[in-house]
């Protein structure tokens, strides 16, 4: 192509205008690179290690997010469980796009989120096991993650993931969002639903919009024990034969259901940073052994407030664009498998169904499963949930008409009562004392009406109140209970009836101590930096601390919390979320020096919030260091991933081999010299010629590169740049043999 003798100013004009005009053409010929996102999308094997062998016991997909091995997949195929009771995590790479894919490393749990069913993934070994440096892995293709809450119904999907049992190569499937499914989680957005054809092998893949970014990951949840979702893929019993008297490994059946990657942003970061949160207090009691789960109590909402149903419906007109099934749950855990099935007057309707997942609301409480944004048709709907493969509960709704005028309840929030007899509070929390008071809406109600409401404390019914109505038709109205003993901690319902038929109902939790309108529960909230618990606990408190302490350690007092109360523990760095995590409250009643670590916390500005009911309760903040992390350590996509092909000019075939070196802007390609602080970054081409840079080249910047190889002319460049319009770009670069 060119000769090395060719002048510098020359050579660079040529190569520019080159590479221009491939960009140009690369970027009008299509908006997604599916060479890069089938790269960026591994196989993975999580197996047991038996007698030096190892047998595998679940499979999944996975996606690349990160240069360094940063993996992202579904929790329930490679964190250990009944089905998945592997020790080992075997990743499987596309060295060549048109053979299936090749084990190459192991790795390890990075981060998880197992409610959720997302887990992160990091590549720590070779596949000998041998240890792998941080620094000395190559460079592996990674995908952009995407904006997953601007995701609306009707838009275009691509679908990543292995088709079969990692003997295919990767496929990529195309589909739309047909519904956005809604649970406590994240608003209406927990779930996106796809008729995209998804085989069961494809969980845990990747899921994108139209420009190549990631937006979810496809899920399903195989079923304990189903023939008819698992493969015999191996000899696991040592009868040289495959047959059903071996490991059954379940994949699951075709998947419709997508899990939005922003659930996990804070899991991805702390992965990111290798953040290790650990909660050195235990719990007060052993836990109780596993008991059956169970479902109750459905009803139907139009619409939720702060996670709970501002009213309570029988049916609803023709035109309704949201609809909310209710249901209490008990004894569930994040290895239980949920089903909805829906119907529309005997007829399966799958937009609104959700196939067999993993539980992610906790033990025990109130849920919803439901959709808006979309209309629903007229018709009978029946709605049967499934637990564990078994029918654990059912309601029926109809649709349609024209809107009725009927008395309801509606609204509900708690607090105390101040001297004038207004309701204070935040609504869903009351502290320690011995009333309680609930303020409701109130509509189209007739004088003389009966209306009763049932309060309950951890289940139980503690008050009752039966009389008729006697205020007028429309407005607000408080009433109160006082238990006999006061108020206990712990949590507490409140239903509200109209003739006998459930119109409203309400969750609170009671806890700590009068302290305004958010009660006193978690006290004296703090940091310190040492070698282990105990010494924390004995510490100073601070809220700065120099760089590379050990650990970091928050403190913290708590009064009046019930066990079995669902909390809430929020750290953030530089104010970004990088754990999170809601669970019961598991320690006695009130208490001192509830302690959190978190090791070898890099440089950084860090916050710990404490939580109940969505309300933050309590925050604290130190910093390490130089009180903010390094620029670089937790930046976001920005700038333009550069992939590519080099070819021999004269054969038309891809070049191994080849290194191509982009170098600092403070130096010319004369200038290089091989030395570290010169490389901005480095690619090497695969057997067929491709390459991907690890990290996005700044728009706006001038780049010189030197492209080398054994037997070839070298190239060398000076002062190309890339614009804010071009976030992925596709090169082909083609070489000539030396004489």
């Amino acid at each position: 192509m060119l000769a090395a003798s060719m002048s510098k100013r020359t050579f660079c004009t040529m190569l520019l205008c080159m590479l221009a005009a491939i960009i140009v053409q690369s970027q009008a010929a299509r908006t997604v690179d599916l060479d890069r996102l089938k790269r960026a999308t591994v196989f993975l094997f999580q197996a047991r290690s038996v007698d030096n062998d190892l047998i595998v016991q679940c499979i999944s997909s996975g996606t690349l997010i990160s240069a360094d091995g940063l993996i992202i997949t579904n929790a329930h195929s490679v964190l250990p469980s009944r089905q998945c009771d592997g020790d080992t995590i075997i990743v499987a790479l596309n060295v060549d796009l048109d053979e299936p894919p090749i084990p190459k490393y192991r790795a390890e749990i990075a981060g998880a989120e197992a409610g959720l069913n997302i887990a992160l993934l990091r590549i720590t070994r070779q596949l000998d096991n041998r240890p792998i440096a941080s620094d000395s892995l190559p460079v592996l293709p990674f995908v952009e993650i995407g904006d997953s809450t601007t995701t609306a119904i009707d838009d275009n999907l691509l679908v990543a993931g292995y088709p079969e049992l990692g003997d295919q190569t990767v496929s990529v499937a195309r589909g739309t969002v047909t519904a956005l499914i809604a649970e406590p989680l994240a608003g209406g957005r927990s779930w996106f639903k796809t008729r995209a054809e998804l085989p069961g092998t494809m969980s845990g893949g990747g899921a994108y919009d139209t420009a190549g970014r990631l937006i979810g990951i496809p899920t399903n949840a195989p079923l304990a024990g189903s023939a008819a979702s698992c493969r015999y893929i191996s000899d696991t019993n040592g009868d040289k034969l495959i047959n059903n008297n071996d490991h059954c490994v379940p994949i699951g059946e075709f998947i419709s259901a997508i899990r939005p990657v922003h659930l996990v942003q804070s899991v991805i970061r702390g992965a990111r940073l290798g953040l290790d949160v650990g909660v050195v207090s235990a719990a007060v009691d052993p836990p109780l052994p596993q008991q059956a789960p169970r479902i109750s109590r459905l009803f139907f909402a139009p619409s939720v407030v702060d996670g709970l149903p501002a009213t309570v419906v029988g049916s609803l007109p023709s035109n309704t664009r949201a609809l909310y099934l209710f249901f209490d749950f008990d004894k569930m855990t994040p290895e239980t498998i949920y089903e909805l099935r829906v119907t529309r007057d005997g007829i399966p309707d799958n937009i609104f169904s959700l196939p067999p997942l993993r539980w992610s609301g906790g033990e025990r409480g109130l849920w919803h499963i439901g959709a808006r944004e979309q209309a629903w048709a007229n018709g009978t709907y029946d709605f049967n949930l499934l637990v564990d493969g078994a029918s654990a509960g059912s309601q029926q709704i109809v649709i349609g008409g024209a809107p009725e005028t009927r008395a309801r309840f509606s609204n509900i929030v708690f607090g105390t009562l101040d001297r004038e007899s207004r309701l204070v509070g935040n609504g869903s929390i009351v502290p320690i004392g011995s009333i309680a008071s609930a303020r409701f809406l109130y509509a189209d109600m007739s004088a003389g009406t009966p209306w009763s409401a049932i309060w309950y404390y951890e289940g139980a019914e503690v008050a009752r109140t039966n009389d008729t109505w006697a205020d007028d038709n429309f407005g607000s109205k408080s009433i109160s209970v006082a238990p006999q003993g006061g108020l206990l901690p712990g949590q507490y319902r409140l239903e509200l009836y109209i003739d006998g038929a459930l119109s409203a109902t309400s969750d609170f939790v009671v806890a700590g101590v009068p302290g305004g309108p958010l009660p006193l529960i978690f006290e004296n909230l703090r940091f310190t930096a040492a070698a282990d618990p105990l010494a924390a606990r004995q510490s100073l408190a601070s809220s700065g601390f120099p760089g590379a302490v050990p650990s970091l350690y928050a403190l913290f007092d708590w009064q009046r919390i019930a066990a079995g109360t669902p909390w809430t523990l929020r750290w953030l760095v530089d104010d970004q979320a990088f754990y999170q995590v809601s669970s019961p409250w598991q320690a006695v009643d009130s208490g001192s020096d509830f302690t959190v670590s978190l090791a070898n916390p890099p440089d950084g500005k860090y916050t710990i919030q404490l939580l109940i009911n969505n309300l933050r309760l309590a925050e604290a903040e130190a910093t390490v260091g130089i009180g903010q992390l390094p620029l670089d350590r937790f930046a976001e996509f920005s700038g333009t991933v550069l992939s590519g092909t080099v070819i021999d000019a004269a054969t038309q075939r891809g070049i191994p081999g080849v290194s191509i070196v982009l170098i600092s802007e403070d130096y010319a390609a004369s200038e290089f010299e091989w030395r570290e602080d010169q490389i901005v970054a480095l690619a090497t081409t695969d057997r067929r010629g491709r390459f991907q840079f690890a990290r996005p080249l700044a728009f706006e910047t001038l780049y010189s590169v030197v492209i080398e190889a054994d037997g070839y002319i070298p190239h060398a460049a000076d002062e190309f740049k890339y614009e804010a319009d071009q976030p992925f770009v596709d090169i082909r670069i083609e070489m000539v043999r030396g004489s």
